[in-house]
């Protein structure tokens, strides 16, 4: 497999000390299923057109401008060079300011992560001392980096032998919680009522693990576009949920303590997971997966040792 390609090549700075680095994106959403929109009577691809909204005639895309609207349709056309003008120089470098705690960095500020790692051999060391530095500290860079033309803050953390770096959205983009929080009213609790739900809170504990995250949804799309592949008729009324029962509080944190006590069943010792099995999506062209025959041989074996 191809490695990818870098989403931005520079160099990472603290004080005298530099190094060549690339940062690749850290998150992917090409795996999901996408859909085209097209013409249902020829089953062509439909491409949009722009039109003007009062005249309704199409326009050509050298007559298209940018504008702001400063009051009901009234605006301020901007051109591209006017932007152009105000654009922040890329310098190609990501340049520390400060170190911070990280258990001090508010988790509404994150935004996208990308991978950032050495781009040559001869700035490995730096890299390293500046990577270890933090780790030791456990402490994270505040930086400024130019992408997308944009000037952004980033947060550099060490993340196993590279770094990652987060950009950090602006304080005006970061909602008030204020308003949505401050109607809540005081609910004074009952110590048992309170002792009930601690005890629900760690018969659930667990530690984190993605790999056991599942997107329902996405399977449910794959599994549809496979019968419609097939020919076979798929279910076109959806499915409502039951409306809960509206119980007695206290009744319900004591069912639910009961119900985890049969449910919960001790953990198998020595039985491995099936490879795969963590999966969630399977390419809808191409051949099937086989079916594991070496495990149907060893069971029909042994029952054959046990009736002879």
């Amino acid at each position: 497999m191809a490695p990818a390609r870098p989403y931005w090549k520079g160099y990472l700075k603290l004080s005298l000390v530099s190094c060549p680095i690339a940062l690749y994106s850290a998150t992917s959403a090409t795996e999901r299923v996408s859909f085209r929109q097209i013409n249902r009577r020829t089953g062509n691809r439909i491409r949009q057109q722009l039109v003007d909204d009062v005249t309704r005639e199409p326009v050509e895309s050298d007559d298209k401008v940018r504008g702001y609207e400063y009051a009901k349709n009234a605006y301020v056309i901007v051109e591209d060079e006017e932007l152009e003008a105000i654009e922040i120089e890329s310098t190609h470098t990501i340049e520390i300011d400060s170190f911070v705690p990280r258990a001090q960095l508010d988790e509404r500020f994150l935004d996208s992560p990308y991978y950032i790692t050495p781009n040559d051999q001869v700035g490995q060391e730096a890299f390293a001392v500046i990577r270890e530095a933090m780790r030791a500290k456990k402490m994270a860079a505040l930086a400024r980096v130019v992408l997308a033309k944009r000037e952004r803050v980033i947060m550099l953390q060490p993340w196993e032998k590279g770094l990652m770096g987060t950009t950090l959205r602006y304080p005006y983009e970061i909602r008030d919680a204020k308003e949505y929080f401050d109607d809540i009213p005081d609910v004074k609790l009952m110590p048992d009522m309170l002792k009930l739900a601690e005890h629900i809170v760690e018969t659930k504990e667990a530690d984190f693990d993605p790999t056991l995250f599942v997107d329902h949804y996405e399977q449910a799309v794959v599994e549809m576009l496979k019968e419609k592949q097939a020919g076979v008729p798929v279910r076109r009324e959806q499915k409502s949920a039951a409306a809960p029962n509206v119980i007695n509080l206290m009744d319900a944190l004591k069912r639910s303590i009961a119900g985890e006590r049969v449910t919960k069943s001790p953990v198998k010792k020595g039985r491995k997971r099936v490879e795969g099995q963590r999966e969630m999506l399977l390419p809808i062209p191409g051949k099937p997966a086989k079916e594991p025959a070496a495990k149907t041989g060893a069971r029909t074996g042994t029952r054959q040792k046990k009736a002879g």
